[in-house]
């Protein structure tokens, strides 16, 4: 059932009801929660000093391999923006929600740490973080990051070296072509099987596998909710479509469901 959210819209009981009584939440996020924040998704066009490249482009191994300073300058660049700005309304209502409800799985394709920064713990990051890089060539994590810089456009910012190994440190992100990290993937998989309700919010359901959540959780029999400013293409199989910001339905969700 599609709803359009406004200041006054008063949520179905059924749908209240729901959320109240479930024992297990699973929230699944997509870019469009962290746009809000002013966090650009990942096909946005590259603005400024970046504007003349291709993001999809640079987000591989093999764009490292052939120049790790441009594509470590890059996201540099992207950590320092992700810094600048602040968790919105709907990340500060997840974790509210988590005091709550028996228990919450949170679940992320973003690279970001607003989630963390509102206050909710033990994230589960399908395409990994900013904030987690680690060796190119041994792959163990790198504790120490610089403090972000301001690359210009094609400028070359090395990257840091391995303690162990002496190998260049990459971001600790998902690149086009990896696979993700097989034990968030499980436990969101996992997570999905076992809950009474999932939360979609701000994703567009196409980027696979993680697009498989929702749909895992309905043929378990939970009750998936969307909120996305308009339906996604799989929201007509969904229970419910809340359509508008997740920074102005999450909170209303929460009011209404516990006054």
């Amino acid at each position: 059932m599609r709803i359009d959210m406004h200041a006054e819209t008063r949520l179905p009981e059924a749908l209240l009801d729901g959320l109240r009584n479930a024992r297990h939440v699973v929230v699944f996020i997509g870019a469009g929660a962290s746009a809000e924040s002013g966090i650009p998704t990942f096909r946005d066009a590259l603005t400024g000093l970046w504007s003349r490249f291709d993001a999809l482009s640079l987000a591989t191994p093999e764009a490292f391999e052939r120049d790790p300073a441009l594509v470590w300058g890059w996201y540099e660049w992207r950590r320092m923006k992700v810094l600048e700005t602040q968790p919105n309304a709907a990340h500060r209502a997840i974790a509210a929600l988590a005091s709550r409800v028996p228990r919450l799985s949170l679940i992320t394709q973003n690279v970001d740490d607003l989630h963390e920064r509102a206050g909710s713990p033990d994230v589960v990051h399908l395409h990994g973080s900013l904030g987690a890089p680690r060796c190119f060539r041994c792959s163990k994590p790198h504790a120490e990051l610089p403090i972000p810089q301001e690359p210009e456009g094609g400028r070359r910012l090395e990257p840091p070296r391995c303690e162990h190994c002496g190998g260049p440190v990459r971001p600790g992100v998902v690149w086009f072509g990896e696979a993700l990290p097989e034990a968030a993937l499980h436990g969101a998989f996992e997570a999905a099987a076992r809950c009474d309700v999932l939360l979609s919010i701000g994703t567009s359901g196409v980027v696979q596998p993680a697009a498989l959540l929702p749909g895992i959780a309905r043929d378990a029999g939970a009750t998936v909710i969307e909120i996305n400013p308009q339906p996604s293409v799989s929201s007509a199989g969904y229970a419910w479509s809340l359509c508008g910001p997740a920074g102005q339905v999450m909170p209303a969700l929460l009011a209404q469901a516990w006054p």
